[in-house]
This record gives C-alpha cells, sequence and structure tokens, in this order.
C-alpha cells in the first residue's frame, strides 16, 4: 500500500512492450506483469474457468521460523524458473515447475532485519528487487551473483513495497518508511517520499522526484522530543508505464506530519527527466502515523483536532487502459474509491465507491492493486463490512458483479477460532481468460469466474505442507503486496502469510498449483 530482467529476450518483451506483444508471453516478469498494470496473463491458455476447480498443490516451498515472518515478495516467473524472495533475508531462483533449487542469495546484513520487502522483475538479464533496509539489487538473472546494489534512502526506517518496473535502460521505483509507527520517543518525522530512476546496468541514479518540501524543526511533541515537518507522502505503490507518451504514473501516501507536498495523489512524471506533467490530489488534508491509534492520542496524532487523520493513501498500483481511443489511468484508495483520469491531462473521468471509508487506518478500502483483462476491471476491497470482490465496467463504473468473501471464511479451515479474522481481502487481484485469482484474511486462496464472479475453486492455505527445502511450513493471512497470486504456463503460484500470523508453530509458506 513492489522486478527483476531476463537474458531471455522474451522475458525483457513483458516489461518493455506493450500490452499486444505481452499476450505472446506466458510469462509474469514482475509486479504489474506489464508496463500498463494489467496483472493479467492474457497469454494462459492451459487453465481456464472450466478446469480451475480441478487445480492441486504441486509443491512448496516452507520458510523458517524466525524474527521476521509474514512473505512481502510475490514471484517472477520466466521460462522454467520461479524468482522470490524469503523472511530470513534471502532471495531464490528455482525451478518453476518442480521446486527445485538452482541458486540463492542472501543478503547483506544492515543496522535492522533485513529482508525482501517488494516483488522482483526480471529484465536485461537481471533480478531487481528491493528490500527492507531501502536497498535495491540487481543479481545476475542466471548465476544470482549481485551485479549491483543502490542505497535508495538512509533515513532510520526507509523500505521499499514498491516493485521496480523496468523501461528503456532505466530501473523505476519508489520508497516508503515506516517512520510513522516508530514509539513517540522517536523525533518524528524526517522521511519524505520519493520516485526514482535508476540505470540498470550500472545502479547510478538518473533522476529522484520528492513528493513533499524538506521537513524543518517546528519544535517539539508533548514529550520534548523535536517535531519535524511536513513529511511522509511515501510511495508505497508500484510504478506503471504508458511507452507511447513516455510517461510514469504512481501513488504517494499521507503526510505523517504538517501538511504539504503531493500527499494523496496520482504523479504522472516523465520518465526521462522526473518531471511532472500533472498530478491530481484526491484528499484536501491527510495526516496520520500510528500515534493516532494508541491510546490518550492527544498531541500525538497530527491530524485529530481536525479529523483529518485518515491514511487515505493511494496505495494501490495505477491500472492503463483505452476506452473509445482515449487512454485512462485508473486507481484505488484507501477511502474505498477507485479514481479514473484522462491520462493525458490527469482530468476526472469517472469515480466509483466500491468500499468503506474507515478513518484512521484507512483498511475498509482498496489495496495495492486491481486487474485489468482487456473487457473489465477486477477490484477488491478490504474490511469492508465485508470486503467484496467487484467487476467494474472500465468505461463508466457500473458494477458489473460483485462477490462478498464468503462469511464462513473464518469459522472453517486452519482459520477457525483464530482471532483476528475476518472477511476481508488485503492483496492484489490477478487475472487470466475467464478466470479472477484473490487470497483473502481468512487464509483462503480463491478462483472465480471473470464473467459471473461466481467461486469456482477454494484452496485452504492454512494447512501444514512439507516443502522441497526440507522444511514444514503452513500459510496465514493472505494480505500484502506480496500475496497477489502469479499465474504462469498453467502453474498458479502464491504466497501465504502476513501481518497478523494465525498461531502455528512453523514459518510460512510459498505454495505453486497445476492441473
Amino acid at each position: 500500500m513492489l522486478k527483476t530482467t531476463a537474458l531471455l529476450t522474451a522475458a525483457l518483451i513483458v516489461l518493455t512492450a506493450g500490452p499486444a506483444t505481452a499476450r505472446n508471453n506466458g510469462d509474469w516478469a514482475g509486479w504489474q506483469k506489464d508496463l500498463n498494470g494489467s496483472r493479467h496473463n492474457a497469454a494462459e491458455w492451459r487453465l481456464n474457468q472450466n478446469n480451475a476447480s480441478k487445480l492441486k498443490l504441486k509443491w512448496a516451498f516452507a520458510y523458517p521460523k524466525g524474527e521476521v515472518e509474514f512473505v512481502r515478495s510475490q514471484p517472477a516467473v520466466v521460462g522454467d524458473t520461479i524468482y522470490f524472495g524469503s523472511p530470513d533475508g534471502k532471495f531464490y531462483a528455482r525451478n518453476a515447475r518442480t521446486g527445485a533449487g538452482k541458486w540463492e542469495f542472501e543478503l547483506p546484513k544492515a543496522s535492522r532485519a533485513t529482508y525482501n520487502s517488494d516483488g522482483p522483475t526480471v529484465a536485461d538479464g537481471k533480478v531487481i528487487f528491493g528490500d527492507s533496509a531501502g536497498r535495491l539489487f540487481a543479481l545476475d538473472q542466471r548465476t544470482g551473483r549481485q551485479r549491483w546494489q543502490a542505497q535508495l534512502d538512509t533515513t532510520v526506517a526507509a523500505m521499499t513495497t514498491s516493485s521496480p518496473i523496468v523501461y528503456n535502460g532505466l530501473v523505476y521505483v519508489g520508497t516508503s518508511s515506516s517512520e510513522n509507527v516508530l514509539p513517540r520517543d522517536f523525533p518524528c518525522c524526517t522521511f519524505r517520499g520519493h520516485i526514482d530512476a535508476y540505470d540498470v546496468d550500472t545502479g547510478a541514479l538518473v533522476w529522484r522526484h520528492y513528493t513533499v518540501p524538506e521537513p524543518v524543526e517546528v519544535g517539539t511533541w508533548p514529550n520534548g522530543v523535536k517535531r519535524f515537518e511536513p513529511s511522509g507522502a511515501g510511495v508505497w505503490s508500484s510504478p506503471v508505464i504508458d511507452r507511447r507518451t513516455g510517461t510514469l504514473y504512481v501513488g504517494t501516501g499521507q503526510n505523517y506530519t504538517g501538511k504539504g507536498g503531493e500527499f494523496d495523489s496520482l504523479l504522472a512524471l516523465d520518465t526521462r527527466t522526473g518531471r511532472v506533467k500533472w498530478t491530481n490530489q484526491v484528499t484536501d488534508a491527510d495526516t496520520w502515523r500510528g500515534a493516532c491509534n494508541e491510546p490518550d492520542p492527544e498531541g500525538y496524532c497530527p491530524g485529530l483536532k481536525d479529523n483529518t487523520n485518515l491514511d487515505y493513501d493511494i496505495g494501490s498500483m495505477p491500472n492503463l487502459f483505452e476506452v473509445g481511443g482515449r487512454q485512462l489511468v485508473g486507481v484505488g484508495q484507501k477511502l474505498g474509491v477507485y479514481h479514473v483520469f484522462d491520462a493525458k491531462t490527469g482530468q476526472v473521468v469517472w469515480r466509483r465507491q466500491l468500499g468503506s471509508p474507515w478513518p484512521s487506518g484507512g483498511i475498509g478500502g482498496i489495496q495495492w492493486g486491481a486487474s485489468y483483462d482487456g473487457k473489465r476491471l477486477y477490484i477488491a476491497t478490504y474490511a469492508a463490512d465485508p470486503g467484496k470482490l467487484f467487476a467494474v465496467d472500465p468505461a463508466t463504473g457500473n458494477v458489473l458483479w460483485e462477490t462478498p468473501a464468503p462469511a464462513d471464511g473464518c469459522d472453517t479451515g486452519g482459520a477457525a477460532g483464530q482471532p483476528g479474522c475476518g472477511p476481508a481481502h488485503g492483496v492484489p487481484v490477478t487475472s487470466t481468460p475467464g478466470v479472477v485469482w484473490l487470497g483473502a484474511q481468512d487464509g483462503k486462496f480463491r478462483a472465480y469466474n471473470a464473467k459471473t464472479g461466481k467461486i469456482l475453486w477454494t484452496y485452504d492455505t492454512i494447512q501444514d505442507v512439507k516443502g522441497v527445502n526440507g522444511l514444514t511450513g503452513s500459510g496465514g493471512n493472505l494480505a500484502g503486496p506480496g500475496t497477489g497470486a502469479v499465474v504462469s504456463d498453467g502453474m498458479v503460484y502464491v504466497q501465504s502469510g502476513y501481518f497478523a500470523p494465525y498461531t502455528n508453530p512453523y514459518g510460512h509458506v510459498l505454495l505453486a498449483f497445476g492441473l
């Protein structure tokens, strides 16, 4: 609320060419699937609405139980190889069909817990991804040897949940920070969000666009700790690119302190220079930090007095699509609204309220990303009493069908009796011809009929499985940017286990399904 690169020419095409070319390739080489951010694999012909119910678990990879347990690294699949990061600070390349090992890379130690925090992208013979310590890595796709490393940000809690994308020799990635949820004795906040472009061959910074002015000291918090503002507007979301106009689109988060900059905005930037083409700010004021939800927030929650402690940022990836010859860009917001703009001007075309506006947390809205299959937009809402999956007309925003998260999801399978379960979705949506793929907070991974919204298949990920790496693991909450489904060449892959893990003695898992 986050891509690697390939020696294979076909893998490069997926990320650097348009949708027409991508349809000739079954790879899923990056989090967005393609430059337009479709999260749709049009080349998938083995799986469809008639046989999705026959899917079986083919293999699993189990993570060790440790300091960090949640999974955030949606895999990339290119050719016969799957690439993914682990909560234990390792990055893996394995056979996509069998799970057999190819190579692994251990992230260099940092001053805080180190793990892969976004999805990799594969391009130009490299695998590129970010981590929890605000670093960006490029590994050799064939050997796993480090090609370069860049420090995205040096502030204390900087990280990347934005998955990189590669275009015309540059790697684009956003940076955010968990500085706003640090304890009150921390001098909050000095972080300012930014979107960067790096040279794909060297890792050199080509341009950077900050989303807020540089924070300045303005006094102290009630406990005497220094206070800085404005700050925040992190780039949690993954960017997309219109190659015809050379425009990058990306969403931004809320202010942590003060009010200023391009918070809660969709940005349109020139891919070569980072120059702003247009911005559309969808919330007038939104200043929020974790202290807003703690006891006695008075004086520590910047937006409390004027009710702007909302946390209504744009953490979702935008979607580029065309209607009647007009290029549009749509994006979901934690307010629960899906916005659609003219991609050239930023003018609003339509808006649709799908989720519930829950202030001071924004969990009733839209998280991480939607999918577009050329006919319909597929958009999921999080804890919106209940969360739902929608099919929406891209021209008008009219809802074509809606399917709520099943009411019995928390009463059945591994989620039964577990605290904190609810009928909610906190993951990006994926689609293939005839099928929509979506996980839920109840630990269930589901396939839906793309035309009707009917549930075709359900798999309970909260169960013990033996991993191909010799460990036993168990799934958990399907939420966060790393637990979106990847579908490639008749196989479906999903990571299971995010925040608020359900009680089990094992680490979490990557699951691979096939017919």
